[in-house]
C-alpha cells in the first residue's frame, strides 16, 4: 500500500468518525440539513454513472421521484416496514428506468438530454393525474417515518445514523463500480463509442445497463426522503430540482468520483448561505452554473487536480480519462 492510499484511507477514517459524532454536537436545525445531505449524496452520485457513458439525462429526479412514490404506497396501503419499502423503490425505479431508456438508446448527446426530460414529465404528470393513485398536485401525505425494531427513526439522531449506513453502503457499491471493468466499459463508450462497438463492447446493452444502475440508487434516494419529509409531491421532483442536481455537478466535476461529493458540499454550504437571499437565489446559482461552464468546465477536481500535479510534478490524474461536464 503506497503512502497517498495510506493518507486517503487516514483521511477516510476521519471523515467517517466526524459523520458519527457529528449529530452529538450539531443543533437540530443543522442535522436535519445533514441528513437531507446523505440522501443527495446518494443521488449525486447515482447520477454520474450513466454520465459516464457520456448520457446526461433530464429524468434523474423523476426516477428519485419513483423511489419515493413506490415507497410512499408500499407503506401506506401495505404497511411494509422500511427494511422492504427502500430496496423494493429501488427495484421499481430500475427497472423503469430501463424499459425508459431503451428507446432513448437510438439518440445521442443533445437528444438524448430532451428525449429523457420529455419521458420524464410524462411519468411526473401522471402522478398529478391519477389523483385516487398518487394525490394529484397535492402529492401524497401520512407516509411513516419508519421503525427498526424498537429504534423509532421519527427522532433525528436515528434517522440520521440510519441514513448514514445506507449512503456508506451506496456509496461503497458506487465506487466499486466505477473502479471496476463495468465502471471502464462505461468511460471506454464516453470516449470513443464506435472503437468501443469495433472491440466487441456492446454499446446499447452497457449504455442501458448505466442508466438503470444510476435510477436503481436514485430510487434508493427517493425512498428515504419520502420517509424522512413524511409526504410527497410532483413539484418536489419537477425540473428546478432537476438543476440543482446539474449545479451539483458542474461545479464538482464528473470526472472523478469524488467530484460530484466535493460539488454537493459546496454548493450545500452556499445554499444555506443564501437562504436570507430567497428571490436573488435563482441568479445567483444561474451565474454560479455559468461561471464554472465558462471558465472552470472540469468543476472543483480539475482545478484541485492542477494545484497536485504543481505540487507533486509529473503525477497523472485521473480526470483525463473519464466524463468531463454536461456542457461537453
Amino acid at each position: 500500500m503506497t503512502r497517498t492510499n495510506w493518507t486517503f484511507a487516514a483521511f477516510l477514517v476521519l471523515v467517517l468518525a466526524g459523520a458519527c459524532v457529528a449529530p452529538f454536537l450539531v443543533k437540530p436545525y443543522t442535522l436535519e440539513i445533514l441528513i437531507i445531505f446523505l440522501i443527495n449524496l446518494i443521488l449525486v452520485c447515482s447520477y454520474r454513472i450513466p454520465a459516464m457513458t457520456g448520457d446526461w439525462s433530464l429524468s434523474h429526479v423523476v426516477m428519485m421521484g419513483v423511489g419515493a412514490y413506490t415507497t410512499a404506497l408500499l407503506s401506506t396501503h401495505l404497511d411494509l416496514s422500511i427494511l422492504l419499502t427502500v430496496p423494493l423503490s429501488a427495484i421499481v425505479a430500475g427497472i423503469l428506468g430501463y424499459i425508459i431508456v431503451l428507446p432513448m438508446i437510438r439518440t445521442r448527446g443533445f437528444g438524448f438530454f430532451i428525449a429523457s426530460f420529455a419521458i420524464g414529465e410524462f411519468v411526473r404528470l401522471t402522478w398529478v393525474k391519477f389523483r385516487d393513485v398518487f394525490g394529484g398536485p397535492r402529492g401524497m401525505i401520512g407516509i411513516p417515518n419508519g421503525e427498526i425494531g424498537s429504534i423509532d427513526l421519527f427522532f433525528a439522531t436515528p434517522s440520521y445514523f440510519f441514513m448514514l449506513v445506507i449512503a456508506f453502503i451506496c456509496l461503497t457499491i458506487m465506487y466499486r463500480i466505477d473502479k471496476s471493468r463495468i465502471g471502464s466499459t462505461f468511460v471506454a463508450i464516453y470516449k470513443d463509442e464506435e472503437l468501443a462497438e469495433a472491440v466487441g463492447i456492446n454499446v446499447p446493452h452497457y449504455r442501458a445497463l448505466a442508466f438503470a444502475t444510476g435510477t436503481f440508487f436514485a430510487g434508493i434516494a427517493g425512498a428515504l426522503l419520502a420517509h424522512r419529509l413524511g409526504a410527497v409531491d410532483p413539484k418536489g421532483f419537477d425540473i428546478n430540482t432537476m438543476v440543482y442536481l446539474i449545479i451539483w455537478i458542474v461545479v464538482g466535476g464528473s470526472a472523478t468520483f469524488w467530484g460530484p461529493i466535493v460539488g454537493l458540499i459546496v454548493v450545500t454550504f452556499a445554499f444555506e448561505w443564501t437562504r436570507p437571499l430567497l428571490e436573488w437565489r435563482p441568479l445567483l446559482f444561474g451565474g454560479l452554473l455559468i461561471f464554472f461552464l465558462v471558465f472552470l468546465p472540469g468543476g472543483l477536481e480539475s482545478l484541485l487536480a492542477k494545484i497536485r500535479q504543481r505540487l507533486v510534478p509529473g503525477q497523472n490524474d485521473d480526470a483525463a480519462a473519464s466524463p468531463g461536464t454536461a456542457g461537453e
